[in-house]
């Protein structure tokens, strides 16, 4: 028996909130841990303890985080999707990341094809790294929670994503200054480059875009309760078309939780922008319950399994980036974007808005700061929807 028993509910919520905290802290303060990353330090770190028999391997406590504080980060992630918004003000940039999405689509599927017999259900890891290379954290917890996925492979998959990102980001940003890429690109942002750029290079990118805002107790009430008032509503929907003579197919989008929740969020966030586009600290809650998940993600962890499927995995998601890389420049360059612009929506399908914007900051691309972020968002958006018809068209084309 772990030092932690199972219903201990007050011992284990200290220590997954307390983990996720220490987590932020160690990201935002120190260069290795930013390397890192936030999302490894909080799995490993309760890897690490449920490994050493101080917290259990199962509890009701991690069914509460995924029954309930994962689908309440989802709205809170999703209230600045306002589509006409997006569509407005991320010109070529919105071409360029649904460009890239295509290419994060046949990633996963060439993936599954090279892989499928080394990979355990391989149109879930699709489904997962689909919503992922496409939205970033959130749409891959969703895709997890959708699909079922085992506990390991979840594990080992964040181990290989997060490994295979942090090269993926290395590349985008030694690309624009390759001499191969900028003879058959247009690269103005990179030919503005600032002389500041190496001192901003050298900050800590999570400290600098978590940095303190001004936030109200009116901006948490209408963040939390609104989550909360979203997140009902769709499940009680789902229930109700879950118990209907509705087919297979009607009840696995329109019963799917996620996809009810995403869509909800984003009509709501493109009908009232002034009302949700404003609340502040939403994103910052939703990414502080995503971190929740990260702890509780680590704890049912076995070693050996992760040391076991890790690198198969990482050789999926590296196939994934390799094709999204391919597809993106190769179709890019048809269209006549430039090199910045497809660095940004690649890096925003892979990582997210939270990357690409930081990759525009470092890289002095001022003017590519906003639409890095809208066009992350319109990731979080559709992140969902694709994950869910990949791996099922997967699912479909090559079975289990």
């Amino acid at each position: 028996m772990p030092f932690i028993k199972p219903d201990d509910t007050w011992a284990l919520w200290a220590i997954l909130v307390g983990w996720a905290a220490v987590s932020i802290y160690l990201e935002q303060t120190y260069k290795w841990a930013s390397k890192v990353s936030g999302a490894i330090i909080a799995l490993l770190g309760a890897l690490i303890l449920a490994n050493l028999k101080i917290i259990p391997t199962e509890s009701p406590v991690y069914d509460t985080v995924w029954g309930y504080v994962v689908p309440l980060a989802v709205p809170l992630l999703l209230y600045k999707a306002d589509l006409r918004r997006i569509w407005r003000e991320s010109g070529r940039t919105f071409l360029a990341f649904n460009i890239s999405a295509i290419g994060t689509i046949l990633g996963a599927i060439l993936a599954v094809l090279i892989l499928k017999g080394f990979v355990s259900e391989p149109h879930k890891v699709a489904a997962i790294m689909t919503g992922s290379y496409i939205g970033g954290g959130v749409n891959f917890v969703a895709m997890s929670e959708a699909f079922k996925a085992d506990k390991n492979t979840v594990n080992a998959l964040i181990v290989a994503d997060n490994l295979n990102m942090a090269l993926y980001f290395m590349i985008l940003m030694l690309i624009p200054a390759n001499a191969f890429f900028k003879k058959y690109f247009k690269h103005p942002y990179e030919d503005m480059f600032v002389s500041e750029t190496a001192a901003t290079d050298e900050k800590n990118k999570a400290a600098e875009y978590w940095g303190r805002k001004e936030i109200s107790l009116l901006d948490i009430a209408k963040a939390m309760g609104s989550a909360f008032v979203i997140v009902a509503v769709s499940i009680k929907f789902c229930s109700f078309i879950n118990s209907t003579g509705l087919g297979e197919l009607g009840k696995s989008i329109l019963g799917q939780k996620y996809f009810i929740i995403t869509t909800l969020t984003v009509i709501l966030a493109t009908l009232f922008p002034k009302f949700f586009g404003e609340i502040r600290g939403a994103q910052e809650l939703g990414t502080f319950l995503i971190y929740i998940f990260f702890v509780v993600i680590g704890a049912p962890a076995d070693i050996k399994m992760i040391i076991l499927n890790s690198p198969i995995l990482f050789v999926f998601c590296a196939l994934m980036v390799i094709v999204n890389l391919i597809v993106t420049f190769g179709i890019g360059r048809l269209f006549k974007l430039n090199l910045e612009e497809l660095c940004v929506a690649s890096n925003a399908n892979v990582g997210g808005p939270t990357t690409a914007a930081a990759m525009a900051i470092a890289k002095g691309w001022n003017e590519l700061v906003l639409p890095a972020m809208l066009v992350g968002v319109w990731g979080y958006v559709i992140g969902n929807y694709l994950g869910l018809l990949n791996g099922n068209l997967i699912l479909r084309l090559f079975g289990q």
